[in-house]
């Protein structure tokens, strides 16, 4: 018998984070059951992305949502399933939403944790058929338990997350997440159910040839930026940006790259929501060894003050983004 045809498949999502959990020996399991609400709702959210064509549930729901974003079907939808699956979890007290103007109270007094999510990053590609994904943070409260999570709660700086992770509904759905020790990946076996590791210790290299972000709009970027950009093609680099920013973070962090999405004159103020994108992405680009920063500031050291609060970001291998800063000091320099 051809003992390659029963290898095991290998380590489940469930597995690997009740490992995880016996290395800290106070846990009390409660951040595991919340990232598993996470990858079951994840699950659920991949199922109607996969049959959106068939249910009628793409295109436009008619509604913009706070962001004033005109919404799509799938962004509600999304939205339903991840706000379910975390008030029935009973681990979260609070959660924010992208597609939500206030804080969601889940009804769980005792629940120690506060989730910031965007539910379905990239919506107005479902149409087309391109990878999308869901970004999500979490934070301990700082309230006492037994009452609703307060603004307080949701307005904590990127350094004060536990965990954070992203699901990439692609050719394969995947779900990374860190929980402050390294980076780790687990691809979704549709046939049996599971979350499996398929990507351990990510490490992404410190720098790449690859750089990612809509040149449409260079006429209104700094002129750092648009200096980069300059420095980008004279030194032979690819352009590769796909409009979702899960994707694109994706593909850098794995293969090494940078994600630049600047101020505008436009948009001064970036586009990007520091509380549903960017923290938690920086905290896994940070635990992978790359860097986040707006270009002259780190991500996670900025502090919130409105819960769907943007700011520009500059993300990816360390190396690229310490060149991107380069630039923007040099233009502050000369200004």
């Amino acid at each position: 018998m051809n003992d390659k045809l029963a290898l095991p498949v290998g380590t489940t999502l469930d597995r690997f984070i009740m490992r995880k959990q016996e290395d800290f020996p106070y846990a009390t399991g409660e951040l595991s059951q919340l990232l598993r609400d996470i990858a079951l709702a994840a699950k659920i959210v991949n199922r109607e992305i996969n049959r959106a064509g068939l249910l009628d549930v793409t295109g436009a729901y008619g509604n913009q949502n706070v962001q004033g974003e005109d919404q799509q079907k799938l962004d509600v939808i999304a939205n339903i399933r991840f706000i379910r699956a975390l008030r029935n979890g009973g681990e979260v007290c609070a959660i924010i939403s992208e597609e939500e103007e206030e804080i969601i109270q889940t009804g769980n007094l005792k629940g120690k944790y506060i989730v910031a999510i965007d539910p379905l990053d990239g919506s107005s590609n479902i149409d087309v058929n391109v990878s999308i994904g869901t970004i999500f943070s979490i934070y301990r409260r700082t309230s006492e338990t037994g009452s609703e999570g307060t603004l307080e709660d949701c307005l904590q700086n990127g350094t004060r997350q536990v965990a954070s992770g992203y699901v990439i509904y692609g050719s394969s759905t995947m779900m990374v997440y860190t929980t402050g020790h390294g980076v780790n990946g687990f691809t979704y076996d549709p046939s049996l159910g599971e979350f499996f590791l398929s990507h351990p210790n990510i490490v992404s290299p410190r720098t790449g040839n690859v750089y990612s972000c809509n040149e449409g709009g260079i006429n209104g970027f700094p002129e750092g930026v648009k200096n980069y950009i300059n420095y980008c093609k004279g030194s032979n680099y690819s352009a590769r940006y796909i409009g979702s920013l899960v994707a694109d973070f994706h593909r850098n962090l794995l293969k090494g790259g940078i994600y630049i999405y600047p101020s505008t004159a436009k948009a001064p103020n970036g586009k990007l929501r520091l509380m549903y994108e960017c923290n938690a992405l920086a905290f896994i680009v940070e635990q992978a060894g790359g860097k986040a920063t707006t270009g002259t500031k780190r991500i996670m050291e900025l502090e919130p003050t409105e819960l769907h609060q943007r700011c520009p970001l500059v993300i990816g291998s360390t190396e690229m983004v310490d060149k991107v800063e380069e630039f923007m000091r040099a233009e502050v320099a000369v200004s």
